[in-house]
Protein backbone atom coordinates (compact mmCIF):
# COMPACT_ATOMS: atom_id res chain seq x y z
CA UNK A 1 0.00 0.00 0.00
CA UNK A 2 1.30 3.22 -0.84
CA UNK A 3 0.64 6.99 1.05
CA UNK A 4 -2.96 8.39 0.80
CA UNK A 5 -4.78 11.56 -0.49
CA UNK A 6 -7.23 13.35 1.22
CA UNK A 7 -9.96 15.17 -0.38
CA UNK A 8 -13.51 16.09 -0.40
CA UNK A 9 -16.13 13.34 -0.84
CA UNK A 10 -17.70 13.34 -4.04
CA UNK A 11 -21.64 11.55 -4.93
CA UNK A 12 -19.69 8.88 -6.11
CA UNK A 13 -18.32 8.02 -2.60
CA UNK A 14 -21.97 7.59 -1.57
CA UNK A 15 -21.94 3.72 -1.27
CA UNK A 16 -18.30 3.68 0.56
CA UNK A 17 -19.41 6.21 3.07
CA UNK A 18 -22.88 4.28 3.91
CA UNK A 19 -20.86 1.42 4.25
CA UNK A 20 -18.44 2.60 6.51
CA UNK A 21 -21.33 4.26 8.59
CA UNK A 22 -22.76 1.25 9.18
CA UNK A 23 -19.41 -0.45 9.83
CA UNK A 24 -18.48 2.36 12.66
CA UNK A 25 -21.88 2.44 14.56
CA UNK A 26 -21.83 -1.39 14.76
CA UNK A 27 -18.26 -1.36 15.57
CA UNK A 28 -18.50 1.46 18.06
CA UNK A 29 -22.55 1.41 19.33
CA UNK A 30 -23.15 -2.03 18.63
CA UNK A 31 -25.63 -0.30 16.56
CA UNK A 32 -27.40 -1.59 13.46
CA UNK A 33 -28.21 1.10 10.83
CA UNK A 34 -31.39 1.49 8.80
CA UNK A 35 -30.45 1.77 4.88
CA UNK A 36 -34.09 3.40 5.11
CA UNK A 37 -32.23 6.71 6.78
CA UNK A 38 -28.69 6.34 6.65
CA UNK A 39 -28.45 6.44 2.74
CA UNK A 40 -30.67 9.44 1.90
CA UNK A 41 -28.60 11.07 4.88
CA UNK A 42 -25.83 10.58 3.29
CA UNK A 43 -26.56 11.67 0.17
CA UNK A 44 -28.38 14.89 1.84
CA UNK A 45 -24.87 16.12 2.99
CA UNK A 46 -23.11 15.62 -0.24
CA UNK A 47 -25.70 17.25 -2.44
CA UNK A 48 -26.39 20.28 0.66
CA UNK A 49 -23.09 21.67 1.96
CA UNK A 50 -25.03 23.46 4.50
CA UNK A 51 -25.98 20.29 6.17
CA UNK A 52 -22.04 19.47 6.39
CA UNK A 53 -19.63 17.95 4.46
CA UNK A 54 -17.34 14.97 3.91
CA UNK A 55 -13.85 14.50 3.26
CA UNK A 56 -12.31 10.68 2.74
CA UNK A 57 -9.11 9.58 2.79
CA UNK A 58 -7.95 7.60 -0.77
CA UNK A 59 -5.22 5.11 -1.06
CA UNK A 60 -4.60 3.64 -4.17
CA UNK A 61 -7.41 4.58 -6.08
CA UNK A 62 -9.49 3.30 -2.72
CA UNK A 63 -11.45 5.20 -0.18
CA UNK A 64 -9.60 3.63 2.88
CA UNK A 65 -11.08 6.13 5.18
CA UNK A 66 -14.03 9.19 5.89
CA UNK A 67 -14.36 12.54 8.10
CA UNK A 68 -17.81 14.19 8.19
CA UNK A 69 -18.59 17.88 9.76
CA UNK A 70 -21.19 19.49 10.93
CA UNK A 71 -22.09 22.95 12.01
CA UNK A 72 -23.82 24.24 15.20
CA UNK A 73 -23.94 28.32 15.75
CA UNK A 74 -22.31 29.36 19.10
CA UNK A 75 -23.96 33.16 20.15
CA UNK A 76 -21.33 33.03 22.99
CA UNK A 77 -18.41 32.74 20.86
CA UNK A 78 -20.16 34.60 17.89
CA UNK A 79 -19.31 31.77 15.30
CA UNK A 80 -19.39 28.43 14.02
CA UNK A 81 -18.02 25.03 15.92
CA UNK A 82 -17.81 22.24 13.13
CA UNK A 83 -18.65 18.84 15.05
CA UNK A 84 -16.66 16.23 13.53
CA UNK A 85 -18.52 12.99 13.06
CA UNK A 86 -19.06 9.66 11.47
CA UNK A 87 -15.30 8.98 11.08
CA UNK A 88 -14.08 5.96 10.07
CA UNK A 89 -11.03 4.26 8.95
CA UNK A 90 -10.65 0.99 6.85
CA UNK A 91 -9.46 -1.96 9.39
CA UNK A 92 -6.71 -2.68 7.69
CA UNK A 93 -5.98 0.97 7.11
CA UNK A 94 -6.02 1.76 10.70
CA UNK A 95 -2.64 3.00 12.58
CA UNK A 96 -1.40 5.04 9.75
CA UNK A 97 -1.82 8.70 10.31
CA UNK A 98 -4.70 8.63 8.12
CA UNK A 99 -7.46 9.79 11.35
CA UNK A 100 -4.30 12.18 11.94
CA UNK A 101 -4.64 14.01 8.45
CA UNK A 102 -8.01 13.90 8.07
CA UNK A 103 -8.32 15.92 11.25
CA UNK A 104 -5.42 18.24 10.40
CA UNK A 105 -7.17 18.75 6.86
CA UNK A 106 -9.76 20.08 8.65
CA UNK A 107 -8.58 21.96 11.51
CA UNK A 108 -6.68 23.71 8.68
CA UNK A 109 -9.81 24.37 6.32
CA UNK A 110 -11.58 25.51 9.95
CA UNK A 111 -9.00 27.84 11.31
CA UNK A 112 -8.76 29.95 7.50
CA UNK A 113 -12.80 29.80 7.64
CA UNK A 114 -12.71 33.22 9.64
CA UNK A 115 -16.20 32.14 11.07
CA UNK A 116 -15.05 28.83 12.61
CA UNK A 117 -14.67 29.69 16.51
CA UNK A 118 -13.79 25.61 17.11
CA UNK A 119 -13.96 21.76 16.76
CA UNK A 120 -15.66 19.58 18.67
CA UNK A 121 -16.84 15.72 18.32
CA UNK A 122 -18.38 12.99 20.13
CA UNK A 123 -16.59 10.28 22.01
CA UNK A 124 -17.47 7.08 23.43
CA UNK A 125 -16.54 7.17 27.33
CA UNK A 126 -15.25 3.97 27.69
CA UNK A 127 -12.92 4.23 24.44
CA UNK A 128 -9.78 5.39 25.97
CA UNK A 129 -7.81 5.05 22.92
CA UNK A 130 -9.64 7.10 20.81
CA UNK A 131 -9.69 9.98 23.58
CA UNK A 132 -5.64 9.96 23.64
CA UNK A 133 -5.43 10.44 20.06
CA UNK A 134 -7.73 13.15 20.39
CA UNK A 135 -5.90 14.99 23.03
CA UNK A 136 -2.88 14.09 21.05
CA UNK A 137 -4.23 16.07 18.55
CA UNK A 138 -4.83 19.20 20.97
CA UNK A 139 -8.47 18.24 21.85
CA UNK A 140 -9.82 18.32 25.73
CA UNK A 141 -12.73 17.53 27.29
CA UNK A 142 -15.02 21.21 27.77
CA UNK A 143 -16.54 19.20 30.78
CA UNK A 144 -19.71 18.88 29.14
CA UNK A 145 -22.34 15.60 29.10
CA UNK A 146 -24.03 15.17 26.25
CA UNK A 147 -27.81 14.34 26.72
CA UNK A 148 -30.72 13.72 24.09
CA UNK A 149 -34.36 12.98 22.87
CA UNK A 150 -33.40 10.65 20.16
CA UNK A 151 -37.05 10.69 17.98
CA UNK A 152 -35.58 7.62 15.50
CA UNK A 153 -33.87 5.35 18.01
CA UNK A 154 -34.29 1.62 17.07
CA UNK A 155 -35.18 3.06 13.40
Amino acid sequence: MGGFTIRDARPADAATIVEFNVKMAMETEGRPLALELINPGVHAVLEDAGKGRYWVAEMDGEVVGQLMVTYEWSDWRNGVFWWIQSVFIREDCRRKGIFSALHRHVEMLARSAGDVCGIRLYVERENRRAQKTYEVLGMSSPGYQVMEIDFRKGQ
